[in-house]
């Protein structure tokens, strides 16, 4: 005490300069160290930046993905690409255990990549990693090659001319990523759906693998490898949705002509030849040849929105698991 005393200067005029120079160096001392708290009090008091991680199946992680996270509010985008179902543990370790609890809606892990089976089994690791119970968890966005997204946005935008419920529709292309989840939603909603396949055996598959998780669902499987097939396959069809590989005819306009019963043909193909003859790709709820149409730009535009509005839910707290469901 008798030493710090020595440092302060008394009311009045200073013993020497030495003490003058002294006062004046311990006030900006305090001065200094005042403002380093007040400024790790702000810090302790403001919200964590968003920081979006995103594990890609790809070598190189999509710049599409990464754009459209940031638009959508992520502050920082942490991409790693190549990933594999054992790499998994510890990325998500150094997302859970680097905040507390109550700042890890600030985190969050979009999957994604071309390979649909693959980042399913990342999303299956990264679920085992988390640790909910304790608190450690950050929500998670399953997207790879966008087919959760793009079937999401197909099924809206035919729900807003029929009810689902009461519909039969048939899935053009029912075996590939986005078709299995566009039947998928469509079984979940309670209609009728017929998978369409050129291999009536892999069509019957994508049943069995949807009846795993909807016991009720009402499905059937169906050929479509030729023009023969096609025509009895839309028989009595209220909807129809083509979901195969990118220039591939799957349904030709004769056929989608002898459809009396069809409202809405839906098209998810944007590369020429189109899935559905006679539908554009900037078709949105356009009426063509007594149906209504969508095109694979008229449904892009709905994916975007639900892109985007899923990247914003996945910070509004830790416990999202947004899959095809």
């Amino acid at each position: 005490m008798q030493k710090l005393s020595r440092l302060y200067v008394r009311p009045g005029k200073p013993k020497n300069r030495q003490s003058a120079s002294q006062s004046l160096s311990l006030r900006r001392r305090r001065h200094a160290l005042g403002s380093v708290f007040l400024k790790l009090l702000r810090a302790s008091s403001m919200e964590k930046p968003k920081i979006l991680i995103q594990l890609d199946t790809d070598p190189h992680p999509s710049v599409f993905d990464r754009v459209v996270a940031v638009d959508a509010g992520a502050e920082h985008v942490f991409s790693y690409g190549n990933v594999q179902p054992e790499q998994v543990r510890d990325l998500v370790h150094g997302a859970i255990f680097t905040r507390g609890p109550k700042d890890l809606h600030r985190t969050a892990i979009f999957i994604g990549g071309s390979d649909v089976a693959l980042g399913e089994q990342i999303l299956a690791e990264v679920r085992k990693t988390l640790l909910p119970k304790f608190g450690l968890s950050v929500s998670v966005l399953l997207d790879s090659n966008g087919a959760n997204t793009t079937a999401a946005a197909a099924v809206r935008a035919a729900a807003r001319h029929l009810n689902l419920r009461q519909t039969t529709s048939l899935v053009l292309g029912g075996t590939g990523p986005v078709g299995k989840r566009v039947a998928h939603l469509l079984a979940k909603l309670g209609g009728s759906v017929r998978i369409g396949s050129r291999q009536l055996d892999r069509a019957e598959a994508v049943v069995q693998a949807i009846r795993a998780r909807l016991p009720e669902a009402k499905l059937k499987a169906v050929s479509t490898a030729s023009s023969a097939e096609g025509a009895p396959a839309l028989n009595d069809c209220d909807l129809v949705i083509a979901a195969g590989a990118a220039g591939t005819l799957l349904l030709p306009k004769k056929i989608r002509d002898t459809a009396s019963s069809l409202k809405v043909a839906i098209d998810l193909n944007a590369v020429p030849p189109v899935g559905i003859e006679g539908v554009e790709v900037h078709d949105k709820g356009t009426p063509r040849d007594n149906q209504i149409v969508y095109g694979a730009l008229g449904v892009g535009e709905t994916k975007m929105k639900v892109h985007k509005a899923l990247i914003a839910q996945l910070f509004e707290k830790n416990t999202h698991i947004f899959d095809i469901e």
